[in-house]
């Protein structure tokens, strides 16, 4: 039975292969969607191909024999026992000993031929299908048990005997799909499910129909699509797409008809939501929403400049070359459903042409069935990078100049060659100095011989690289070295790391850091300031212990494991040091200052020039020798409270001078902590009249009344009621002084330097309610806001001051360096408060105690 199973796989698996192939498209109903000829052709494809396998088959099959048979389980065993059994004796018959050697073999042939069994049979055929067609078959036989019916191969006899008309009678006659469009999402419906009647499809849908039975039986009109190049109406199998709205008919048995209309595809839409951003080095964020009913397609931003906007002044006062708009792609989500989304457009559009000049911006949407819709043009400002060094501003100008327009050449060089008259003045190195040389030479060369694009070009980015160098300047290795530490940790958050490489990463973090901020620092100019305005609002201090502490932070982060959150620091890190790239070059040699800081700043100057002034003019009278004691006495009472602690002149308690010596060491401090460079100047000029410096000074405070900044609550009020009180004080010191009455004069430079304190108070307690005040800056402007409180003493036991100021009017120490040692204690307390190593009490009452002061 093995033999015969074996050769009948052999010589019958092409047979069955063939019918498995035959029995699948039956099994799933293809006949009954056949035409007829194409059946029966396929019929007899099929027959031929089984017959050919039968025959083949029945030629290979031989049964086999008992001999085969025991010759097949003789070589399974060892020895062929059941041949040697079998076998007789040829040579040596007659000799005994040889007989019985043989006698002796056969016995224990004999029982090896005991061990005998039967014999599996081989029904490999891998050698004779070595592409494994059988088991193809085999695979679509069982996909058809799996999905299709044994009882579907039934309608082959009927469709044998009638032509098909039993399963015609019993079945539909006719079938149907609408295919939307793919972008639409919708499903496929199937007609035959869609009762007769209005039907409500997109525009472009795929209608196809297949008509079975005898052909004219069924014939199909419709004016959906528009075409008249449709297929005959008797046609089995028809496709057509919806191109507006009408009929579609099908006549004959069971026929329907349906009113095919179109659902409306909106068109998409977009809108700015929030306006143009850029960083320092003018990278823009346009933030945008965008919706489709179906999804929007692609979407672009178009910047075209807006000539009528322009300052057409210097270099843009010729007409411009052809200058084509900017165009880029908005982004689309990546995954997700595009019908309503808002993203971000993120480019640096710097070295454009178009940059820091007015353009408009316009956002074009489309969606997949071709629709598109657009913003109205948004004026703005094109972002591009701020520069503050002055002979980098200069050179980019003139780069732009020449995008502008190739007629500049030729003033672009004069001005460059103006700008290089002096190099020791204006450039750091020789280097930047040659290579600006170069480019006005090449300039220069290209302007007689004709600009072409590729010298325009070439002179372009030279000139931008000239100017990125000279801003930067050694800023650039620091700025690099800082990048590569931040990547560095950054790859560690992603990728895990031991507390160890956290510790050396973070290291090298803060390394690169003190080593960036010390370039920022060194490359600062006094007064250098930015083409914009400062915005106190948009201004965010921080200082060097806060921005270790988020240092340490983020090391903490990361060795707790906490990556999301050591990232969102990490990133928040990053854009404070960027940041910090606006800063350069504002305020004072000290380091950027707020508005508030600095018109502090200017009014203690401004107290300071009118101290001097009052000590002059109070000189002046003495000189004079003015003796009425009328107009004397006030007067010197009022001078020697001025002079504080010019030895040999007293004071007397409750007197106008007693009073204003706390307020006079504070303005005086005021003016010790403050660069000399940066005040009004009026008290410096020897050759002017006294009443020509109090001029001065009420003009300076004139203007420094304009440039306050925005001061919130009841002392913002009240230190503009003070300013407007000192400048009509010294208004009327300043007409004292020109009718020659010294002593009013000075009565009246009180007032105005008791105002002057009173005001800048009021602003220090208005800078504190904002929050405006950076940590660790101290009150060096002397600004106090504690009242007094009879019999309290200070932190070293002294008696609070009789003005309802901190502080005492015993002159512990002499001269200038009152000041100076106070400075430089509060530094030392602020430094000590800082540490974090130290003990909890300790911070405690240093905190108390800068409390207080």
């Amino acid at each position: 039975m093995g033999l015969v199973a074996e050769r009948a796989t052999r010589a019958f698996w092409p047979l069955w292969s063939v019918l498995f192939v035959i029995l699948t498209p039956l099994m799933f109903g293809f006949q009954d969607r056949m035409s007829l000829e194409v059946f029966w052709g396929l019929s007899l494809i099929a027959a031929l191909a089984v017959g050919a396998a039968l025959v083949r088959g029945l030629r290979m099959f031989r049964w086999p024999s008992k001999d085969e048979a025991l010759a097949r389980v003789d070589a399974a065993l060892p020895g062929r026992p059941i041949s040697a059994v079998r076998d007789a004796q040829a040579i040596g018959a007659s000799d005994p000993a040889s007989a019985a050697v043989w006698q002796a073999h056969q016995a224990r042939m004999r029982v090896a031929t005991q061990s005998a069994r039967a014999v599996q049979p081989d029904l490999r055929v891998s050698d004779r299908d070595p592409y494994g067609l059988r088991f193809m078959a085999l695979l679509m036989f069982v996909v058809a048990l799996l999905f299709g019916s044994v009882l579907r191969v039934g309608s082959v006899a009927q469709i044998a005997q009638n032509g098909g008309g039993a399963a015609l009678a019993t079945g539909p006659v006719w079938e149907g799909w609408i295919t939307p469009p793919a972008y639409t999402g919708k499903p496929v419906l199937y007609l035959n499910d869609i009762a007769p009647g209005a039907v409500q499809v997109p525009l472009g849908s795929d209608i196809t129909l297949r008509l079975y039975g005898e052909v004219g039986a069924l014939s199909v009109t419709q004016t959906v699509s528009g075409d008249a190049a449709v297929p005959p109406a008797t046609d089995p199998q028809q496709s057509f797409s919806v191109a507006q709205a009408g009929q579609i008919t099908i006549d004959g048995p069971n026929g329907a008809a349906w009113d095919v209309g179109i659902l409306a595809d909106a068109a998409p839409y977009v809108t700015l939501t929030a306006p143009i951003e850029s960083d320092a080095m003018g990278e823009l964020n346009q933030a945008f929403a965008a919706s489709d009913d179906y999804g929007v397609e692609s979407g672009t931003a178009t910047f075209a400049l807006d000539l009528s906007a322009v300052d057409r002044s210097f270099g843009l006062t010729v007409d411009p070359d052809p200058i084509d708009p900017v165009v880029l792609d908005l982004p689309m989500p990546f995954s997700g459903d595009r019908s309503d989304f808002d993203e971000f457009l993120i480019d640096n559009l710097s070295q454009h042409e178009l940059a820091n000049l007015p353009v408009t911006l316009t956002l074009s949407v489309t969606d997949a069935a071709g629709q598109t819709a657009s913003t109205p043009a948004e004026p703005m400002t094109l972002p591009g990078r701020r520069f503050f060094q002055p002979v980098a501003k200069a050179i980019v100008e003139q780069r732009r100049d020449l995008m502008w327009s190739r007629a500049n050449a030729r003033r672009i060089v004069q001005v460059l060659r103006a700008i290089s008259y002096e190099p020791d003045t204006l450039f750091t190195n020789q280097a930047t100095y040659l290579r600006l040389r170069f480019i006005i030479k090449r300039l220069d060369q290209f302007d007689r011989d004709g600009i072409t694009d590729e010298n325009e070009a070439e002179i372009v980015q030279a000139l931008w690289d000239l100017a990125v160098q000279l801003e930067d300047g050694t800023l650039a290795d620091a700025r690099e070295r800082l990048a590569r530490a931040q990547e560095r940790l950054e790859e560690a958050m992603r990728n895990g790391a031991s507390e160890a490489e956290i510790a050396e990463l973070m290291q090298e973090l803060r390394d690169a850091t003190q080593d960036y901020m010390q370039m920022l620092a060194d490359q600062m100019e006094p007064g250098d300031g930015t083409d914009e305005p400062q915005s106190a609002e948009n201004s965010t201090q921080m200082s060097q212990d806060e921005l270790q502490a988020l240092m340490d932070r983020i090391e903490e982060l990361m060795q707790e494991g906490r990556m999301a959150e050591a990232q969102a620091l990490m990133e928040q890190l990053n854009s404070l040091l960027e940041n910090m790239r606006i800063t350069q070059g504002e305020g004072s040699g000290d380091g950027p200052q707020t508005p508030g800081q600095q018109s502090m700043q200017d009014l203690a100057d401004t107290l300071r020039d009118q101290q001097d002034l009052s000590d002059d003019a109070f000189r002046d009278m003495q000189n004079q020798g003015q003796q009425g004691q009328q107009g004397q006495q006030p007067g010197q009472e009022q001078g020697e409270g001025q002079q504080g602690q010019a030895p040999g002149q007293g004071q007397q308690p409750g007197a106008d001078g007693s009073g204003e010596q706390p307020g006079q060491e504070q303005g005086q401090g005021d003016g010790e902590g403050q660069n000399d460079g940066q005040g009004s100047g009026a008290g410096e000029n020897e050759g002017q009249s006294l009443a020509q410096r109090q001029q001065a000074l009420r003009d300076e405070l004139n203007r420094q009344r304009g440039a306050l900044p925005g001061l919130p609550g009841d002392a913002g009020d009240q230190a503009r009621r003070s300013l407007d009180s000192a400048e009509g004080a010294m208004d009327g010191a300043e007409q004292a002084l020109r009718d020659g009455d010294m002593a009013q004069a000075i009565d009246r430079q009180a007032d105005a330097m008791d105002a002057l304190r009173d005001g800048m108070r009021a602003i220090g307690e208005a800078l504190a309610q904002n929050e405006s005040q950076e940590p660790g800056q101290g009150n060096a402007t002397g600004d106090q806001t504690g009242q007094a409180q009879p019999g309290r003493r200070d932190p070293l036991g002294r008696q609070l001051g009789s003005t309802g100021q901190y502080g005492t009017e015993e002159n512990l120490l002499q001269g200038e360096d009152t000041y100076r040692r106070a400075e430089e204690l509060l530094e030392e307390l602020r430094r000590r408060l800082a540490e974090q190593e130290r003990p909890q009490v300790e911070r405690d009452y240093l905190d108390r105690l800068l409390d207080r002061f």
